[in-house]
């Protein structure tokens, strides 16, 4: 389990991403880098990181689902995900 901090940052870090989304488009068609250094660090969506929605787990994340790979195969395991079984032979 990530700590709860870690994932409140990281929803903070979304939030700031999509406020700034557009003044950024809109820096970078003009060419005006000088103003996008001012633009907070945290706006850029290179800082994002992907993690499990039910854990925070930040390694093993699967974008199709959005849960990390344990996750995945314990859903799997109980029938929580349609179509998808966890192989046994």
């Amino acid at each position: 389990m990530a700590k709860e901090s870690m994932k409140a940052r990281e929803v903070k870090r979304a939030k700031l991403v999509a406020k700034y989304a557009a003044k950024r488009a809109q820096l970078k068609k003009e060419g005006n880098y000088e103003a996008l250094q001012v633009l907070p660090k945290n706006a850029s969506p290179v800082r994002l990181h992907n993690r499990c929605s039910l854990t925070g787990r930040p390694k093993g994340y699967v974008r199709q689902f959005g849960v990390s790979r344990i996750q995945l195969r314990e859903m799997a395991s109980l029938g929580l995900i349609p179509g998808l079984r966890k192989a046994s032979w």
